[in-house]
């Protein structure tokens, strides 16, 4: 039982390490001076959502009184919010706090196991 919790902790810590890593990554790719770098760093940071888009589209084509964009945008309506289910919009600013609140998680786990 003991080797247990030893082989737990030993796993917590390795964890903990490669989190503190991605981490120190992170935080230095965005002080890159780079311009083509720092480009692709701020699409990133601002990733787009293509699934609200169409929906907005979808709805102002619903609304419109013409009779066929009334047609065209039910099934725009639809493939947004698929959309929005499907694709991932996170940004690297979504991955530090996750990250950070996975290190608070592990730390709290391993405190209360000593």
């Amino acid at each position: 039982m003991d080797e247990e919790f030893k082989r737990r902790i030993h796993k917590i810590k390795k964890m903990n390490e490669s989190i503190k890593r991605r981490t120190k990554i992170y935080s230095a790719l965005g002080n890159l001076d780079d311009r083509g770098t720092a480009r692709a760093l701020g699409s990133l940071q601002r990733a787009p959502s293509p699934g609200k888009k169409i929906q907005k589209i979808g709805f102002i084509l619903f609304l419109s009184p013409e009779p066929f964009t009334t047609v065209a945008g039910v099934p725009m309506i639809i493939a947004g919010k698929y959309l929005n289910k499907v694709y991932n919009g996170s940004t690297i600013a979504d991955i530090g706090h996750e990250t950070k609140n996975f290190t608070r998680s592990v730390s709290d786990i391993k405190d209360k196991m000593r």
